[in-house]
């Protein structure tokens, strides 16, 4: 049997234990062992986004993070971006900007945008397409994106 690690971090507010294998990502227990699949694998090398989560108030491709280095701390996930289990109002805005087409990448531009939103109160378009150049979308052309982060600029967060 392969050895294990114990693992105990706070995800999304609560706090959380597991048992993993040393080589695991911060993406795959997020998934395998929580369910918190709204963060998605695109690319597995940290090139397109869509795994991203905030790490201790940081934003990182989770694909990229070895589970071990995410040991007592806080991460927030797509899912944690809700207020009291329902969408917040940056997920409000994506929707009345209509700004997903398949989906695949809205979880990783949400975090994005929420990353955004704790540090610029009021993005503009520069600043929100600079926050968002990190999350590939393979469907639009961002304007939509662009549009519900500005949209939602002056929420704290997004929520």
């Amino acid at each position: 049997m392969a050895r294990t690690i114990e693992l105990e971090l706070t995800v999304n507010g609560t706090l959380r234990r597991a048992e993993v294998h040393p080589a695991a990502r911060l993406l795959d227990i997020l998934r395998d062992e929580f369910r918190l699949v709204g963060t998605k694998e695109g690319c597995g090398e940290g090139e397109c986004g869509a795994c991203a989560v905030l790490l201790d108030g940081k934003i990182v491709n989770s694909c990229l993070v070895p589970a071990i280095q995410a040991r007592g701390s806080e991460v927030v996930t797509v899912e944690g971006l809700a207020v009291e289990g329902q969408p917040g109002h940056l997920q409000a805005a994506f929707e009345t900007a209509n700004a997903a087409q398949c989906g695949f990448c809205t979880p990783g531009m949400l975090v994005a945008a929420a990353d955004l939103l704790h540090r610029c109160d009021r993005p503009g378009e520069t600043e929100t397409r600079d926050a968002l150049a990190g999350t590939l979308c393979r469907c639009t052309g961002y304007v939509k994106f662009v549009d519900a982060v500005v949209m939602a600029g002056g929420t704290r967060g997004g929520k």
